[in-house]
């Protein structure tokens, strides 16, 4: 009896030692992913204006509701310099719904409220929901793709 439990024992830490980062992997992926996207809405509403360099890749697009085609990397910076120039996001709550990753790309599913204060100082509250496709690089996740933006 001493020698099933003593194996059964051996049997089990094997297979936390060899699937349990496995696992664990996956868990830090998720919070990776979700950094990131927490990352770009903190920076939007800092007036960071170098987040697109560090988190969309080269060959982004994204397509936001209040756009009228896809727009690349160059153009979502010079679409946030516009932005800049009408006021700024002054607050915002992010609320996951769901992030899958396989192997190198993720999916993230969330919705949001925001707060922007134009040039005469009012509030405009806006709701709505993204998916943000992500993708592993030697520099942490990175924007591959967005969709999404305001409820109507």
């Amino acid at each position: 009896m001493k020698k099933v439990n003593l194996f059964k024992l051996l049997i089990g830490s094997f297979l936390l030692l060899t699937l349990g980062p496995a696992f664990a992997q996956d868990d830090n992926d998720e919070a990776d992913v979700w950094a990131t996207v927490e990352e770009e809405w903190d920076a939007d509403e800092k007036g960071d204006r170098k987040w697109p360099d560090r988190l969309l890749s080269d060959s982004f697009s994204g397509w936001g509701d209040d756009s009228p085609a896809p727009r690349d990397k160059d153009s979502i910076k010079m679409w946030d310099r516009f932005s800049e120039q009408l006021g700024k996001m002054v607050a915002h709550e992010l609320y996951p719904l769901s992030i899958v990753v396989h192997e190198d790309v993720a999916v993230a599913q969330y919705m949001y409220s925001s707060a922007f204060e134009d040039k005469k100082g009012e509030i405009e509250l806006s709701n709505g929901r993204y998916t943000d496709v992500l993708v592993r690089t030697d520099d942490g996740w990175q924007f591959l793709a967005w969709h999404g933006g305001e409820h109507d």
